[in-house]
């Protein structure tokens, strides 16, 4: 399986990069597969409604053709890392060869996104940065990956 990361903004070089990059790495000879990020941006700022409309046609253009979508959003589905990951074991086991993980801008998502996700899923209740949101994602796709494997990297 195929791993991309959509992601409204751009990286600032500095730590938080520098941990995704590693976990992606990592991440990259397990069974889930690599993770590839693609950025998505708007050079005009617009009304709220509109930008959230904007951003979604953004992601949704770079959604590799035939993706699963889990959208990122505060009102979605709360799974524990188990439950992460073995909702992403059975698409890999389905023949899902691409899943994409989506995370909007400061407004949200638009509701056109959410509708098109496969899943809508909360980190928790808290409020994170976007650019943490990106770290936070590789560390559990990563951990994802390792409890598929059996690895001792997650324990219960």
């Amino acid at each position: 399986m195929r791993l991309t990361l959509l992601a409204v903004g751009r990286w600032r070089a500095g730590p938080l990069q520098s941990l995704f990059d590693d976990y992606a790495r990592r991440l990259g000879s397990g069974p889930l597969g690599p993770l590839q990020l693609k950025e998505v941006e708007l050079r005009k700022p617009l009304p709220p409604e509109a930008q959230k409309a904007r951003e979604a046609e953004l992601i949704l253009a770079a959604l590799p053709a035939g993706a699963r979508l889990i959208a990122l959003d505060e009102k979605g589905r709360s799974l524990d890392s188990r439950g992460f990951a073995q909702l992403l074991g059975r698409w890999r086991d389905e023949g899902v060869r691409e899943t994409a993980l989506a995370i909007g801008g400061a407004d949200g998502l638009d509701p056109s996104l959410r509708r098109r996700a496969d899943l809508c899923l909360s980190l928790g209740a808290l409020t994170w940065p976007h650019m943490l949101v990106r770290v936070l994602l590789a560390e559990q796709l990563f951990r994802a990956d390792a409890i598929l494997q059996g690895h001792p990297y997650h324990r219960d």
